[in-house]
């Protein structure tokens, strides 16, 4: 399966609407090349980056603003023939990757609303961030890092069916 993980950085202080521009145009020249080279759309992933704002931009968008953002922008890039998009975090925080996730899911209140691909997660740094931080390669703190990897492990397995809460974080 050809996964194809074009990637507009966070790095930088471009607003979230130059993100979403650069963004589109991105992914129309994957997708053409794509097309060029015969690939089968039905047969690939995509990983994309979320559409944010990048880290030094004094306007941080709202989680309801970047999936709304993000959503649109596939909409307008992606085709319908491809099955899924599996968001990278782009160096977002996990809390933040999750809820951005779960936001694109609940806006879409019936299934003939729903999106032509599946929008799941590619979130390794996000996912085992705080695993790997708990852990801090001592032994002892090993049952303490699972136990956090399985717990932002479900939270995001929450978000990708449009369930997840910032309490479920504490749970």
């Amino acid at each position: 399966v050809p996964i194809v993980e074009p990637e507009v950085l966070m790095d930088g202080d471009h607003t979230m609407e130059r993100c979403r521009e650069v963004t589109e145009e991105v992914l129309h020249q994957v997708f053409d090349q794509l097309y060029v080279q015969r690939v089968m759309l039905e047969g690939m992933i995509l990983k994309p980056n979320m559409v944010v704002p990048g880290l030094a931009c004094v306007t941080q968008e709202s989680v309801d603003e970047v999936a709304d953002a993000t959503v649109q922008c596939m909409l307008r890039s992606v085709p319908a023939a491809v099955p899924g998009i599996a968001f990278l975090s782009g160096g977002q925080s996990s809390q933040l990757a999750t809820a951005r996730l779960n936001a694109m899911h609940v806006r879409f209140d019936s299934p003939q609303a729903r999106p032509p691909w599946a929008l799941s997660f590619s979130f390794g740094r996000a996912l085992q961030q705080e695993a790997m931080h708990t852990w801090a390669g001592a032994d002892a703190n090993r049952l303490a890092a699972q136990k956090a990897l399985l717990q932002r492990a479900r939270c995001v397995s929450a978000a990708v069916r449009g369930q997840y809460n910032a309490a479920m974080e504490t749970a």
